[in-house]
């Protein structure tokens, strides 16, 4: 087992950044950010967690790491995306992980839990579920209608002078969905330090995927929380997520609750992951 701080992890030629806190000996959390967040996201979650005596490690993903934002959309395919998480969990060097997903941190760890599972000791996503679980409501069901934002990335350039020349209109927009002025402000700062078209380019890729060739079915113990009051991803999706999973799951709706799950409901979220882990320890 690491006994050491990561603040970086190599995947190839890639440098990822990564924050490592909570006690060393503790059974390690990976914590997957989403869109346009970063680790920082994570804090109101990791704090409750180390209060419970786990370590969690939460890494600026491929696009958003300085050292890790190759250029093109082929390099932001899931399969990418998931290796990165791996080559993470081999640097933390202490078995298998808690792998904890928000958005695309969770379309990532579901395609983590099917190329390996071996690697991951339980599986818990927030918001966004299985990749075939959203192809399927977006065909299926409104899902269409709230992703509409998704064809609007696929432009070139346009997103990208949007966010940068009307910042305050993007922060705006990400109020919309229920995300705070302050959270809002500084996710804007960040992609925009970061780079928003590598950010992007995870939308970008997507359609590189070929129907059918998504992550298969989960197998590892599974927990998936969705907000009802998540305006980019429809109840179906949450509906549909079981289909999708194989092995031991729970899904878990929060009523009263956005899209931005992790710094939203954190009290919840913690309270929700340690049953599931005590329950599949």
């Amino acid at each position: 087992m690491t006994r050491h701080r990561l603040t970086t992890f190599r995947h190839g030629d890639l440098v990822f950044d990564v924050d490592d806190d909570g006690p060393l000996g503790g059974e390690p959390v990976v914590l997957l950010h989403g869109w346009p967040q970063s680790s920082t996201s994570w804090g109101p979650v990791a704090d409750r967690l180390h209060a419970l005596g786990f370590r969690t490690v939460a890494p600026n993903q491929r696009g958003y790491s300085p050292g890790a934002s190759p250029t093109g959309r082929r390099q932001y395919v899931l399969g990418n995306l998931a290796a990165d998480a791996l080559a993470l969990i081999d640097a933390v060097d202490a078995g298998p992980v808690h792998l904890v997903g928000h958005d695309w941190g969770a379309a990532v760890s579901y395609t983590v839990a099917t190329t390996a599972p071996d690697r991951v000791r339980t599986l818990t996503s927030l918001a966004v579920p299985h990749p075939g679980a959203f192809r399927r409501a977006l065909t299926t069901s409104t899902q269409a209608l709230h992703s509409w934002y998704m064809g609007f990335f696929q432009l070139p350039v346009v997103p990208e002078l949007f966010i940068r020349r009307f910042p305050d209109r993007f922060v705006r927009t990400l109020e919309s969905t229920g995300q705070t002025h302050d959270n809002a402000v500084r996710d804007t700062a960040f992609i925009t330090r970061a780079g928003i078209t590598t950010t992007l380019d995870w939308y970008r890729a997507a359609p590189l995927v070929r129907p059918g060739h998504e992550a298969g079915p989960v197998t590892v113990p599974t927990l998936h929380v969705y907000g009802a009051r998540d305006t980019a991803v429809g109840r179906r999706c949450a509906e549909l997520n079981a289909g999708f999973v194989t092995g031991p799951y729970r899904l878990e709706v929060l009523e009263e609750v956005s899209h931005w799950i992790p710094e939203e409901a954190p009290d919840e979220v913690v309270d929700l992951f340690e049953h599931h882990v005590a329950r599949h320890s």
